[in-house]
């Protein structure tokens, strides 16, 4: 027996059977598509954090950046810093040996001289009287006269020939004025001829022993003009080591003054 259909009826059954198969296709898409959809979206996520990641290390980085130009600055600032007390410590060091150098040249000398003072000191009675000048000054004057810087000139002549010398200088005073004013003026009077010797001829301290005596051992009694003037004076003695015999006296000699 077969069956014949209507064309309505076979036209509603193939709307039920698309729309059927329609809503079973979208469901079907929607499950097949949901989790597609879901790890998009967690991508998306993770994508959000590593951007902000990336942004804080950008920041991290820049900050970082910014610390080692400052510290390169520093170290360079440093380095500048050490090279200049390194400098500064080569200079002071090379002034601490020049300083040094400096003291024991003077050790030196100063112990040569000593040795030399000592050998002076100790041979004091073997040095004779070579040559007497007296220097003359006027009244309350300590001021060199050019005739009598003249005689010092002889003197010193005759000591550029000489070694192992003592130059003896012994200021004198008339008995005008008190015995203190009389003893400066005389100490002032040997001090002109010592600066004379010193500074214009560059006789050596060290071979110069100087005294003012003032009016205590005058020369003459002062009674008269020309007694004064003759104790207004200097003596300026020569020794000269001599160790090939006793001492000779001379004539109103006396023995080396000490230095004052």
């Amino acid at each position: 027996m077969s069956l014949r259909y209507a064309p309505s009826v076979v036209g509603a059954i193939g709307i039920l059977v698309i729309g059927s198969v329609g809503c079973a296709t979208k469901k079907h898409v929607r499950e097949a598509i949901a989790p597609v959809q879901n790890q998009l979206n967690q991508t998306q996520a993770q994508v959000g954090t590593l951007q902000k990641q990336s942004d804080d290390n950008k920041q991290a980085i820049g900050d970082l950046d910014r610390q080692v130009a400052t510290a390169d600055e520093k170290a360079t600032d440093a380095g500048k810093k050490a090279a200049e007390a390194a400098d500064a410590a080569a200079k002071a060091n090379s002034v601490a040996t020049d300083a040094a150098q400096k003291a024991d040249a003077a050790n030196t000398l100063a112990q040569q001289t000593g040795t030399k003072l000592d050998t002076t000191i100790h041979n004091l009675d073997n040095y004779k009287l070579v040559s007497t000048e007296p220097v003359y000054f006027g009244f309350g004057r300590s001021a060199l006269a050019k005739d009598e810087q003249e005689k010092l000139d002889d003197t010193v002549q005759k000591l550029t020939a000489m070694k192992d010398y003592v130059v003896e200088v012994e200021g004198f005073a008339d008995r005008t004025g008190n015995v203190s004013y009389n003893r400066e003026l005389s100490r002032k009077r040997a001090d002109a001829v010592v600066h004379y010797l010193a500074v214009e001829h560059n006789v050596p301290l060290r071979s110069i022993r100087e005294l003012g005596v003032g009016s205590d051992f005058p020369d003459a009694d002062n009674r008269t003009r020309e007694a004064r003037k003759e104790n207004r004076r200097v003596d300026v003695k020569v020794y000269q080591l001599d160790l090939g015999g006793p001492t000779q006296a001379a004539n109103n000699d006396q023995p080396v003054s000490p230095a004052p």
